[in-house]
């Protein structure tokens, strides 16, 4: 595996210190364009061929150029060049046309998480787009670490409940089953979401945040994060952290990962 993390730009692969665009891309100058982040282990892609499918919807949707055919062969080529390490893979094309793929240290998160609500109401015309205007995002975020969580849960300003930032929520509601948001909610179709949705028994719905905060148990899930128990919202500790429900679904995502990636080995 390289010392360094490392970019392909059009095929062309460097360093990532070294990757250049010209900066009079609209993907740049306006956030115009869309992204995947792939989780790789030891080397091999998770669900890549999801990802990649999403990355089109998102690109069809904006409009966006885009070689669907190029950007496999890089993925392909970038993921020899780094070799058999863990890490997470960026995928990006932008509204200038080009083509982005990039390893990445994975990031770095404890074992839970705790929450703060942000009002949030999604943008109609994005939903279902994974767009490289995140923003947005990025700011509930930064607003619930200066309130002293570690990340933001956003609820739409008539209370029902999303998801955090960058990734999916899910929690045991008092009634007694695993519940997460549909995604006619706005939110987005995460891959990790639609895994743990096939392997338990988990209602969709709009549910109200009196619902969450009545919850015994709460936990985030993302390609990245995989399932991180919730320990706090708003300041209010949950029960059970890590709660039954939530190892369950850790383990039946870890089977998931296992078994596809061994079906794609064979």
């Amino acid at each position: 595996m390289p010392t360094t993390e490392i970019t392909s730009i059009d095929g062309s692969i460097t360093p990532t210190p070294e990757a250049r665009i010209p900066s009079a891309d609209d993907g740049l100058y306006r956030g115009d364009g869309a992204f995947e982040v792939v989780r790789v282990y030891g080397g091999r892609p998770f669900a890549l061929r999801e990802h990649l499918e999403r990355l089109g919807r998102s690109a069809a949707t904006l409009h966006l150029p885009y070689d669907g055919a190029a950007l496999e062969r890089e993925v392909d080529a970038l993921l020899e060049a780094f070799g058999g390490g863990d890490a997470a893979m960026r995928i990006i094309v932008t509204r200038g046309g080009r083509r982005l793929v990039a390893t990445e240290e994975l990031p770095s998160h404890g074992d839970s998480v705790s929450l703060s609500v942000v009002t949030y109401a999604p943008s109609v015309i994005l939903t279902g787009v994974k767009s490289i205007s995140y923003g947005a995002n990025m700011q509930a975020t930064r607003l619930a670490a200066a309130g002293g969580a570690d990340e933001a849960l956003l609820v739409r300003p008539d209370g029902i409940v999303l998801e955090a930032p960058t990734s999916s929520i899910f929690w045991l509601s008092a009634e007694g089953p695993l519940r997460t948001p549909s995604i006619d909610t706005g939110i987005l179709e995460s891959i990790t979401r639609a895994r743990i949705v096939t392997a338990l028994h988990v209602e969709e719905g709009e549910w109200e945040l009196d619902d969450l905060r009545g919850a015994p148990e709460a936990f985030l899930a993302s390609t990245t994060r995989e399932v991180q128990p919730v320990s706090a919202l708003d300041g209010s500790s949950l029960p059970e952290v890590p709660g039954l429900r939530t190892r369950e679904a850790a383990k039946a995502f870890a089977d998931a990962i296992e078994a596809e990636l061994a079906a794609a080995h064979d």
